[in-house]
Formats: C-alpha cells, structure tokens, sequence
C-alpha cells in the first residue's frame, strides 16, 4: 500500500513550504506547486531532495488549466488524499481606491485557484470515498482590519465554500478543513501588493485609519510571533488524526494566540448583536390567523 499523498499550493515558502517538509519527513508522497521554479529555486531544490514532486501552477491560471495539471498528478502518483490550499497573496490599500485589475487578481488568486483545484481533486476522493482538502484562509475573514478589505473578502469568501462543500461532500467520506492563521513570520508581509498590481497610493482621507494599517504591517515584518514550522505541525496533526490536535472534532483550525484572541472578540460581538435582535427578527414573520 502506497503511502498518503499530498497536494500543497504555495510551496515556495512559509506555511506550505514547512507543510511539505513536515510530510516528506513522516514518509508521505508530496506534491508541491509553484508560481514558477527559476524564482523559487531555493525552495525546488530543498523539496526535491527531500524526495517532492514540484509542478507549476498559478492560482490565476484557467479551470482548464489547473484541472489538467491536478490530473496528470493524479494519472502519474494516483489519487490525492490531501489537498491544501494554500496559495495566496494579500492586496492591502484603501477599499475606495481598489482597482478592478487589482480586485479581480485576488480573487482569482484567493478564491478562484483554490475552487478550481479542489474542483480538480474531487472525482478521484468520491471515487475512493476518502480524502481532506485544507484550505488556508486567514484571521482576516473573520475580523478583518483597515486597508484589507479585498483580502479579507476573497478569504472570507474560501470559508463560506468550504462550509458549503462540506456539507456536500461528507456523505463521500470527505473532510474539508479551514485554517485560520494570524501573523507568522514568513514573506508574507514582503509579497503584499507584489503580484503584478498596481502602484498602491494611501490619500491624505485615509491616513489614519488604512496608512496606520500598513504602516503596522511594515513594522511588523520579520517579528511576527507565529512560527512557520510549528503551525505546519498542527495541520499536519489535524489532517493525519494524531497529536495535539488530531482528536479535535473542528472544522476550523485557528493558528496563533493572535488570530484566536481576535476571533474570540468577533464571536463576543457576533452573540451579543444576535441576542438584542431576537424580538424584531421574529417581528418579520406573518401574523397567525
């Protein structure tokens, strides 16, 4: 019997590039993807000679595209227990100002990418009943701040599919897991507004509030709290069903003291506005005859 196979986007640094690492070294097959292999030499030749398979793909390639490369994976190595989706990058800028060639690029990297590549995987895990797509979102769906409009968007967007696709697909033994991270301490920060968009300009309306967001996230980079390898640890975990949180029954993983502090807030707020409204939300409803 052949061992677990991985399909991971977004190898070329950080999480996926930890994730890949951490796989290889439990003996699993891994298939990594990159934007292209001559601009992440460094990272091709650390997966390869820990035995990785490297393809190329970009997020914002077609349907068609993507299918086919995910296919002749599939065709060569067989089929792909688990795939993470973890490919992406953050446009950050004023929401007014956002260009339609700049939002359209997130969300095709963001959103896009990620459907179609698990739309890729699907009929080989129905066909075996068995299989767990990860998709790597971020705390930004669900607390998102100044200048991340877009960003958190395209995020929040993966988490509402995934929930949807979940409930789709668990009748064919198929899990979906949404990871939520806060800061770690990857190029992250240093790819914001890197992928072929446009010049980002912070007008004097918006210095306060979107110009003090980016200027946290510059000084941030490089002293993020969150340790790469260590969250690659805790997806590995939840995916194989083993160490500290292999026997949480959650569909979201949360990442980061961080990301859970935030979201802790959100879900704070999120009860309380439910609660106040109970009475005119049952207003809405027909008068009984």
């Amino acid at each position: 019997m052949s061992s677990p196979l991985w399909l991971i986007t977004g190898a070329s640094s950080g999480i996926g590039l930890s994730l890949c690492l951490r796989a290889l070294s439990a003996g699993h097959r891994v298939v990594g993807s990159v934007r292209n292999r001559e601009t992440a030499s460094a990272a091709v030749e650390k997966l390869e000679k820990a035995g990785g398979i490297i393809v190329e793909m970009d997020m914002t390639e077609s349907q068609t595209s993507i299918a086919d490369k995910v296919q002749s994976v599939v065709k060569s190595m067989g089929p792909i227990d688990y795939l993470v989706n973890n490919a992406g990058y953050s446009w950050l800028g004023a929401c007014e100002h956002l260009s339609e060639k700049d939002a359209s690029l997130q969300m095709a990297t963001n959103l896009f990418g990620p459907l179609f590549t698990l739309q890729a995987v699907l009929p080989s895990m129905r066909a075996k009943a068995s299989g767990t797509i990860v998709n790597i979102t971020s705390v930004a769906a669900q607390n998102p701040n100044p200048a991340c409009s877009i960003y958190s968007a395209s995020k929040a967007a993966l988490e509402a599919l995934s929930e949807s696709l979940a409930k789709e697909v668990a009748q064919h033994g198929i899990r979906v897991l949404i990871v939520e991270p806060g800061a770690f301490r990857t190029n992250f920060l240093q790819a914001v507004n890197k992928k072929d968009t446009e010049t980002v300009v912070i007008p004097p309306h918006y210095a306060d509030t979107v110009g003090a967001a980016m200027s946290l996230f510059a000084a941030a980079d490089g002293k993020q709290i969150g340790d790469p390898e260590k969250a690659a640890e805790r997806i590995f975990e939840a995916v194989t069903r083993q160490g500290m949180v292999g026997g949480l029954d959650v569909q979201r993983l949360v990442l980061g003291t961080d990301s859970w502090e935030r979201m802790r807030k959100t879900g704070i707020k999120f009860l309380e506005e439910l609660e106040i409204q109970k009475e005119s939300a049952a207003s809405t409803a027909f008068t009984a005859q």
